[in-house]
């Protein structure tokens, strides 16, 4: 039979580590010849049973902790009389229960009960005891129980303490030395050994000497302009040694400041040299060696001389800016050739510190580097070149927070080329991008920017676009447009701009842009496939890690397929263009005389030749574009009216003409055979061999043979017009029919019937 826990603790009354074990015996004597099964039932019963049991023991409520060996001392001296003892220890309360603590003495060689006791205060009266040993101890009580601590064992001359002794400070040129005066003599006793400790000011472990059995103490070769904080403590030939005195400070000679500053540059987040800000970080009282007052900044320019700069940190001027750590020149390093820095105090000045200059060029991104970023560390890795340069000096690791001034959020670590690491200890704002940057420095101080890259300690939701709008629309697409949020307010890496087209017909339509840059300056999206003549509604937000960016919203409507407003108001515009320039060209071509211009272009006349196709004509396309013959060119100025065609013949004083006569109603031109003196041959051979004549004479304007005469006056025409009567009352027969003529020219029948 299995026997529960209440039957094993009737044989076993205490339940206790025996009553566990009784449980345990109990029950393995009643699982002989049981099965597998039934044992492994009855095994689980019993650590349960034995669960039940420790468990409530462990956390029952207990007796309060033993509290710490009291220690006892008869204070002299100021305020205390030597009279009374008083006595500490360290009580070690439960915080959840109540405790009382109670001071218990009675003189060591007595036995039996306690003959004495005080509460809380831990001062024995001098009328509660006797002068001797006494035997000391402390008593601890709580609703649960008490506790007693260890008994401290003393004579009562043995622990008399008197008052720290005084303490006086020396600073000479090279040690600084302390001294102190013991109260012993007050008590008519003999001084005993004193303790010293120092330390410089801010550090917290002390450095201690001992047992001394005199009463000064020197330090030598203190470190330069360095706070040293002293206490001193001594005893009598009997008793104890008195308490600490109060912390004495002093400060060791200044000397001139040693070593170099670290000096960088402060360019932003562009590094562009007309943004670059020189800054150096403050010397650390080790280098220091007293109070610097002020800095030296020489400037060679690269147009003019050198100018030198002392700046003082008494009374900072406009050039000096400084931070806790750092402290920066605020001209800015534009047509600056090369940068030093040194620090001055009342004893001398560091050596110049030379700032590296960049290696001119378009900043690249040659290097992977890996950010481990948080709230209070940063990590910065990258990986070595496979054979390090023997001109590269270190590295330089810099962060700078986005959008902070010069000299806030920015800092910097000088690495050794052999290292791949840096760290940052500080404090990163949540939600704030900071630009991280490695650099190498070659031995000729040549600085070249290897990469940088953007980290956050922890990701928030972006803010909103600051702009967001429709530049063109179209029937079926439009071009959408924002501005992309400024790097100092993404509050994280934005993975991709969300387009979110909403619409009557067609629903919700989502579109992820993804980003090339953090620092890119507006995007663009085209949305294609629209309904023509729709409204559509557009939003657009940012999305990082954290979540997405509230919307910015915009709305458009896609044009009709038929959409002629435009079209519309310019189709007047360009018919009215064109009459006007019709009736330009018609006042410009017909304001001269009907002579110069008839009603009817001689283009458009099929009975008039094409005067284009005479010999005499076709070497002068230099003056007239054939394509443009038939214009009339009118001209302000007078000019020869070419109305009158003479032909010369061989003979002296003998010519024939073709005569065109501008008067006549009909508008066709007539044949007029005559000469100077009124007498008309109209033979045609005659009327040939001038034709022939006329290749004798040359125009010196044109290179060709120019007519020989002609006839423009009234005089010389109604000659013209008496030939041309005689001769059209010749045989049509005997009028020339030969070349040029024969083919153009109308006959004097066709003259007459017209």
């Amino acid at each position: 039979m299995f026997h529960s826990a209440g039957e094993c603790a009737a044989d076993c009354p205490t339940m206790s580590v025996w009553t566990v074990a009784a449980v345990l015996h109990c029950n393995f004597v009643s699982t002989r010849g049981l099965g597998p099964n039934v044992m492994a039932t009855l095994w689980s019963r019993w650590l349960l049973t034995i669960l039940l049991v420790i468990v409530p023991a462990c956390f029952a409520p207990a007796p309060p902790a033993s509290p710490s060996l009291p220690e006892c001392s008869i204070p002299c001296g100021g305020e205390y009389n030597c009279v009374d003892i008083h006595c500490s220890w360290e009580p070690r309360p439960d915080l959840e229960i109540p405790t009382n603590y109670t001071l218990h003495w009675k003189p060591a060689n007595e036995e039996g009960d306690v003959i004495n006791e005080t509460i809380f205060n831990g001062i024995i009266r001098r009328v509660h005891f006797n002068h001797g040993e006494l035997r000391v101890w402390v008593q601890a009580k709580n609703q649960h129980g008490s506790a007693r601590s260890q008994d401290a064992l003393f004579h009562t001359a043995d622990i008399m303490k008197l008052l720290p002794p005084k303490v006086s400070l020396v600073n000479h040129q090279e040690s600084l030395e302390i001294s102190w005066n013991p109260t012993c003599d007050d008590q008519q006793l003999s001084l005993g050994k004193c303790d010293v400790r120092y330390r410089t000011e801010g550090e917290q472990l002390w450095l201690e000497d001992q047992n001394l059995l005199h009463v000064s103490y020197t330090v030598d070769s203190p470190e330069p302009s360095t706070v040293y904080e002293f206490q001193v403590r001594c005893s009598c030939d009997k008793g104890l040694k008195s308490n600490w005195s109060a912390i004495h400070n002093i400060r060791s000679t200044e000397t001139a400041p040693e070593g170099e500053l670290d000096v960088w540059r402060d360019c932003g987040i562009s590094q562009k040299i007309a943004d670059c800000f020189v800054t150096w970080k403050k010397l650390p009282i080790s280098q220091a060696h007293g109070l610097i007052l002020g800095y030296e900044v020489r400037l060679s320019y690269s147009n003019r001389a050198p100018v030198l700069e002392n700046v003082s940190t008494a009374e900072p001027k406009d050039q000096l800016a400084c931070e806790e750590t750092h402290c920066h020149f605020t001209s800015s390093l534009k047509d600056i050739s090369s940068v030093s820095v040194s620090a001055y105090n009342s004893r001398g000045a560091t050596v110049p510190s030379y700032l590296a200059t960049p290696i001119p060029g378009k900043e690249k991104n040659e290097q992977t580097i890996h950010l481990v970023m948080n709230e209070e560390n940063l990590t910065v890795s990258w990986d070595l070149p496979s054979q390090l340069s023997d001109n590269l000096k270190e590295y330089v690791v810099q962060y700078k927070e986005a959008g902070g001034p010069p000299g806030r959020g920015f800092d910097w670590i000088k690495v050794e080329k052999s290292q791949k690491t840096g760290i940052f200890k500080g404090r990163y704002k949540k939600c704030t991008p900071y630009q991280v940057s490695l650099f190498t420095v070659s031995n000729n101080s040549k600085v070249h920017h290897l990469s940088s890259v953007i980290g956050y300690s922890l990701q928030g939701i972006p803010s909103r676009v600051p702009s967001f709008k429709v530049t063109s629309i179209a029937t079926t697409h439009v071009t959408l447009f924002w501005e992309s949020i400024p790097l100092s307010k993404q509050e994280g890496f934005i993975l991709y701009y969300q387009i979110i087209v909403e619409s009557g017909a067609d629903g919700q339509k989502v579109y992820n842009v993804s980003v090339t840059s953090p620092q890119q300056e507006d995007e663009t999206f085209e949305l294609l496939h629209l309904r023509p003549g729709h409204e559509y509604e557009v939003r657009t937000r940012a999305v990082t890690v954290a979540g997405p960016g509230a919307n910015e919203t915009t709305k458009f409507k896609t044009k009709d397929d038929e959409d002629f407003g435009p079209l519309v108001a310019v189709v007047p515009v360009i018919l009215l263009l064109v009459v006007i320039c019709v009736i330009v060209f018609l006042y410009s071509y017909c304001r001269g005389e009907t002579k110069a211009c008839p009603p009817v272009l001689p283009c458009f006349s099929n009975k008039v030749p094409d005067a284009r196709n005479s010999h005499i004509f076709r070497h002068m396309k230099h003056q007239f574009n054939d394509s443009f013959g038939w214009i009339c060119i009118p001209v302000n100025e007078p000019q020869p009216k070419i109305s009158l065609l003479e032909v010369l013949e061989p003979k002296p004083r003998a010519s024939k003409s073709f005569l065109k006569k501008p008067s006549d109603p009909d508008g066709l031109t007539k044949l007029v055979v005559g000469d100077g003196s009124s007498q008309v041959d109209c033979q045609g051979e005659q009327r040939e061999e001038a034709v022939k004549e006329e290749g004798h004479g040359t125009d010196h304007r044109y290179g060709r043979e120019e007519y020989s005469k002609m006839i423009d006056s009234d005089e010389e025409r109604d000659r013209e017009e008496e030939n041309r009567e005689e001769c059209w009352s010749s045989s049509e027969e005997e009028q020339s029919v030969t070349g040029y003529e024969k083919h153009f020219m109308p006959t004097a029948r066709e003259v007459q019937e017209v």
